[in-house]
């Protein structure tokens, strides 16, 4: 049986469907990582096969100044998840962040597993420290870093995710001042759920990286929405410095995938994904 936590989210509204077998959609009534306790209850009444973890506190700017809540469920959860798992002789199946690195801030060259991490956020900080408790305390685990998820199932709710958001305010006619110098790789969830599914059948361990293929800019990003959707937008670079926010972000954080490319999982360029989840929001409007 596989489970999978936080299967209400962008990236587990696509994997669960894809995802093999007796699959078991897991929300926060079920096991709720702010609350350890929960993770026991649900262990001492299920047995899981394999778990995979698509939850995590991801307000970043938020846990600037509560990291404390950051910490409580992508570290001290993830820890009772890890621990619980191990016991039950299940493998545990971890999503970690681009934002464990951006310490380096001269980095040009696309980063892979071996390369020091180093958080320059309390929300990077913990999930930098969910991965090594995942590593430490359960010994059948797969920890797959991703970067900038936008899925279907993201563009209602909160705000939506950032393409979402780039189209709602062009078309309301409002000015874009978006960051042209943080690079990175936003990730279709569709594609990530895919090459998920893919390690998971060839029982894969460890730490990779996955993410859409290439390097962009979030500028960059909003512009090729905007060229693919037809949108007139009054958009404008800018540099991170005319853009404050609470918590830093990488100034580079591509994700060099090749670890997964030799097993042969490998996603596609990120212009093309994002052209594939502009024709799935047109024909499949998400409602979650």
């Amino acid at each position: 049986m596989i489970a999978v936590l936080g299967s209400q989210g962008q990236l587990g509204r696509d994997l669960v469907p894809r995802l093999p077998g007796d699959v078991r959609p897991l929300t926060r009534a079920d096991l709720d990582l702010d609350h350890p306790e929960s993770v026991a209850a649900y262990f001492a009444a299920n047995r899981p096969d394999l778990l995979v973890n698509c939850s995590a506190y991801n307000l970043v700017d938020k846990a600037e100044a509560d990291p404390d809540a950051a910490f409580r469920v992508n570290a001290w959860g993830v820890r009772a998840l890890a621990v619980a798992c191990a016991k039950a002789g299940a493998k545990l199946v971890h999503v970690s962040t681009d934002y464990v690195f951006g310490l380096d801030a001269q980095r040009t060259s696309p980063l892979t597993e071996l390369d020091a991490p180093g958080p320059v956020s309390s929300y990077g900080l913990s999930k930098l420290a969910g991965e090594y408790v995942t590593r430490t305390h359960c010994p059948r685990h797969l920890v797959v870093r991703t970067c900038g998820l936008y899925g279907a199932w993201g563009s209602g709710g909160k705000g939506g995710n950032f393409v979402e958001t780039m189209l709602r305010v062009a078309g309301q006619g409002k000015p874009l001042r978006v960051v042209a110098d943080q690079h990175c790789t936003p990730t279709y969830t569709a594609d990530l759920a895919d090459a998920l599914v893919k390690l998971i059948a060839a029982d894969a361990e460890g730490l990779y990286h996955l993410t859409n293929a290439g390097a962009t800019t979030w500028h960059n990003v909003a512009a090729e929405a905007f060229r693919l959707t037809g949108t007139a937008a009054n958009l404008t670079p800018i540099p991170t410095a005319e853009y404050p926010t609470p918590a830093r972000r990488p100034a580079y954080s591509v994700l060099d995938c090749g670890k997964a490319a030799a097993l042969g999982v490998k996603l596609r360029p990120w212009r093309e994904a994002l052209a594939a989840y502009l024709d799935e929001r047109r024909n499949k409007p998400a409602t979650g």
